[in-house]
């Protein structure tokens, strides 16, 4: 098994990409926290791994509270005695909204769920992972951080924030036994759209002009395998590097 005896977190594991992350994890050996605003949800995966014979546990996370973070953490460390993964996946839309659309309270939001909430889960795995002598970052992003058309001005600018993030972490610590990386996922099945409220007309329209050149939208288990391999021993000689993995719908 790729991950034997890891121990990782994954946040929004609830459900989409998150909950197929944390159970691809499991069935590659890892012990996972299975972390999500949505409690039930996050115990209805937790209790299917460990009902497939995997390890994990669930607890309720509302990643933009400092409160819930540091308890995150520690549950982990008491409950496994270390962390070696983390994943980032947690994330919300915005509404679409071009720049001269977006409301503070938009802005606001989408900066602390999408990059703040990553940064402070990033520096309380890095403090970890110093004293442990390695660990690995692997940052759920999307193809809204390489490209400028692909949602929003507040969602795409958080996203480009945390490739710039993911990139000077690796940088930073790529010495210390640390790896960062990134997944740019394109159009994924998943229910991230549920986030998405008073939606910009403008912004859609101009959104749906990439649309059209978009090859087939990605399942969750197909983001999962990414995750696995970036998250292994696999991938021990890639660090700061975010990868498309959208189907080629960026190549156009």
């Amino acid at each position: 098994m790729k991950l034997q005896d890891k121990v990782a977190i994954v946040t929004g594991a609830a459900s989409g990409m998150g909950k197929a992350i944390a159970e691809g994890y499991a069935a590659e050996g890892a012990k996972v926290v299975v972390s999500d605003m949505n409690l039930d949800g996050a115990k209805a995966v937790a209790e299917a791994i460990t009902a497939n014979g995997g390890t994990a546990f669930a607890i309720d996370t509302n990643v933009t509270k400092d409160e819930d973070l540091t308890r995150l953490f520690d549950e982990t460390v008491k409950t496994y005695g270390k962390l070696d993964i983390l994943v980032n996946n947690a994330g919300i839309m915005d509404g679409m909204e071009p720049v001269n659309e977006i409301s503070d309270a938009r802005w606001d939001m989408v900066f602390a769920v999408n990059t703040t909430a990553t940064m402070k889960t990033m520096r309380l795995a890095t403090d970890l992972f110093l004293k442990q002598g390695s660990g690995v970052i692997v940052n759920n992003i999307s193809a809204g951080g390489l490209y400028g058309g692909r949602a929003g001005a507040a969602y795409t600018a958080s996203k480009h924030a945390v490739v710039g993030l993911t990139k000077n972490t690796a940088f930073m610590f790529a010495d210390k036994g640390i790896r960062c990386n990134g997944i740019a996922p394109g159009a994924v099945v998943t229910n991230i759209s549920s986030t998405m409220t008073n939606i910009s007309q403008y912004g859609v329209g101009k959104q749906q002009l990439g649309m059209g050149l978009n090859p087939r939208a990605g399942q969750p288990e197909e983001i999962a395998k990414l995750a696995i391999f970036l998250g292994s021993e696999d991938a021990s000689f890639i660090n700061g590097v975010v990868v498309a993995a959208d189907g080629g719908w960026t190549t156009y």
